[in-house]
């Protein structure tokens, strides 16, 4: 069994009881965080891409608690060179195995950069995660691409985490049809109503793809979903 706990924004935290996996750990600054001792105690931090609302509390933390940092080469190897030890650099369409299973990178429409003076930060990534048999999507920051047909035509994904707030990704509607490209068992929404700029209402999304055959699930931060 998987939990998958909501932290806020685009920031999950994956537990199966043996493995913890952080992903995008935006926490301070983040005004919808709500976080627990367990954030503070990852085994894997997973970094989409260097904007600051993504990568975070992600070297501090790394630093804190001797997590794997897991992102493209570019921020990989950058959070190495602020004192993170253990990292794991990986690129698009490359994928490695890890003590939880494996995680590949796909493609994301979007940009990166690292800090205030803009530094490259690679290429924007979406996550395949393979943990206790289960197929776990985290698109990212994204737009809507076609080829999000061929990411589920390769993996049957049982959940799909998909950004839903628009200005800087998807929209309500660009997110529903990722849906219908992607055939995930269940659907999450993320990276909604943090800022104004993203305000969006996840039932808007929850009630179209059920046309879809796809269960829609609303997590509050703070609140845990079980994939069993």
């Amino acid at each position: 069994m998987v939990k998958m706990t909501f932290i806020g924004h685009s920031c999950f935290l994956l537990d199966n009881g043996k493995h913890k996996i952080l992903i995008d750990p935006f926490i301070k600054g983040n005004p919808v965080a709500k976080t627990t001792d367990a954030v503070k105690k990852p085994d894997f931090i997973l970094i989409s891409h260097g904007h600051g609302d993504h990568l975070g509390d992600a070297i501090e933390i790394a630093r804190a608690s001797d997590a794997m940092v897991i992102s493209n080469n570019e921020i990989a190897t950058y959070c190495g060179t602020k004192g993170v030890k253990r990292f794991h650099p990986l690129h698009i369409g490359g994928g490695n195995k890890f003590d939880f299973g494996s995680l590949k990178l796909t493609i994301a429409h979007h940009g990166s950069s690292l800090g205030d003076n803009y530094q490259y930060g690679g290429s924007p990534a979406g996550f395949i995660i393979r943990i206790d048999g289960k197929i776990i999507y985290h698109a990212g920051d994204t737009g809507l691409f076609l080829d999000m047909k061929l990411i589920g035509e390769l993996d049957k994904i049982d959940v799909a985490l998909l950004p839903i707030g628009g200005n800087f990704t998807m929209d309500v509607g660009d997110a529903v049809k990722a849906v219908e490209f992607l055939h995930p068992q269940k659907a999450i929404p993320m990276h909604y109503n943090t800022f104004d700029l993203v305000a969006a209402d996840p039932r808007e999304f929850i009630n179209k793809i059920k046309s879809l055959g796809v269960e829609g699930i609303i997590l509050k931060p703070g609140e845990t979903y079980e994939l069993n």
